[in-house]
């Protein structure tokens, strides 16, 4: 068990998510690992994968950088791409973050 810890410490934040996938299947073994992949992603186990991916490297970034950060290079990537201010105003609005957070995004795409 030490072995398998040590490796899955590695991996992070996708192991566990996967882990806590199968424990819910009931299954056991190589079924559980196709179940759990499958239930995790759009499309199947292929699906899965690539969200486990997007989970491992989201974790990664968010260890680098901070929330703060990421959240305002993605909302102004998003304006930059040509989404509305308003639409994206609405929706920082409905995002559970604090006032103070709403207000660093709400500047970063009106500036």
């Amino acid at each position: 068990m030490d072995e398998f810890v040590g490796k899955a410490a590695g991996i992070g934040l996708p192991i566990v998510v996967l882990l806590i996938t199968m424990s819910t299947t009931g299954l056991a073994g190589a079924a559980a690992i196709t179940a759990s992949l499958a239930f995790l992603g759009p499309g199947g186990m292929i699906g899965g994968i690539i969200l486990l991916s997007i989970v491992g490297l989201a974790a990664d970034m968010l260890t680098r950088f901070g929330l703060d950060v990421l959240l305002v290079a993605i909302y102004k990537e998003r304006c930059a791409k040509g989404e509305t201010t308003e639409t994206l105003m609405g929706e920082i609005d409905w995002l559970p973050l604090s006032n103070d957070l709403k207000l660093k995004l709400r500047e970063a795409i009106t500036y």
